[in-house]
C-alpha cells in the first residue's frame, strides 16, 4: 500500500499575482452554494484563508476584518472566508468573530490545494492544535488527513486573476485591512 505524501508547509508556495484563478463552488455555513464566477460578476473578490474556529490568531483576524468591512465593500469588493471545517465548526467561527461575510467549507481541501496553500502541520502541531487548542481535526474536516491552509489572503480581480496577495507560512502574521483596500482596484 502507497502511502499519502502530504506537503510539508515550507513547500506550499501559493498562487502568485496574475495567475488565474480556477473557478470553484463551496457550501457556507447555512448550505448555501457560493461560486466564485458568480461573485466576480459583482466585483473583486477577497478570499482569506484560515484555520479553524479553535485559532486565536484566525478568530482575531476575522473579527477585524468584520469591523473593517465597510471599507472593502466601498470598493466594490466581497469577501469570503476559506476554511477546511464542516458547516457546524463554520457556526462556531461565526459567533466567535461575528463574521457577516461567507464563511465557507473547503471539502477535501479542494480549495486550499488549487490556491497551493494546504499542508500536513508536524506531529507535534497536530498533536496541540487537538489536544490543547481542541481544534479535533479529524471530526471537524472532511477526512482525516488533517491538513489546513496556511492563512492567505488573495485579492482576485473580475477576470479570476489574482491582483495581490499576503503569503506567510507564519501563522501569526495576517493581511492588515489597509492592505487589502489599498490593493482593490
Amino acid at each position: 500500500m502507497e502511502k499519502i505524501q502530504f506537503k510539508k508547509i515550507k513547500e506550499a508556495k501559493g498562487l502568485q499575482p496574475g495567475e488565474t484563478v480556477k473557478d470553484f463552488s463551496a457550501v457556507d455555513l447555512n448550505d448555501n452554494v457560493f461560486t466564485l464566477s458568480e461573485a466576480l460578476k459583482k466585483g473583486p473578490v477577497v478570499v482569506i484563508f484560515y484555520r479553524g474556529q479553535w485559532c486565536p490568531f484566525c478568530n482575531k483576524h476575522l473579527k477585524t476584518l468584520e469591523q473593517n468591512l465597510d471599507k472593502i465593500y466601498e470598493k466594490g469588493a466581497s469577501v469570503i472566508a476559506i476554511s477546511p471545517e464542516k458547516s457546524e465548526f463554520l457556526k462556531r467561527t461565526a459567533d466567535k468573530t461575528k463574521a457577516s461575510f461567507s464563511l465557507l467549507f473547503d471539502e477535501d481541501y479542494k480549495i486550499a490545494e488549487a490556491f497551493d496553500v494546504a499542508f500536513r502541520p508536524t506531529k507535534f502541531e497536530r498533536t496541540v492544535y487537538n489536544k490543547i487548542l481542541k481544534a479535533d481535526m479529524k471530526n471537524a474536516h472532511s477526512d482525516d488527513s488533517e491538513q489546513l491552509p496556511i492563512p492567505a489572503t488573495f485579492i482576485i480581480g473580475t477576470d479570476s486573476k489574482i491582483i495581490w496577495r499576503h503569503f506567510d507560512p507564519d501563522y501569526k502574521k495576517r493581511s492588515k485591512v489597509d492592505d487589502i483596500v489599498k490593493n482593490i482596484p
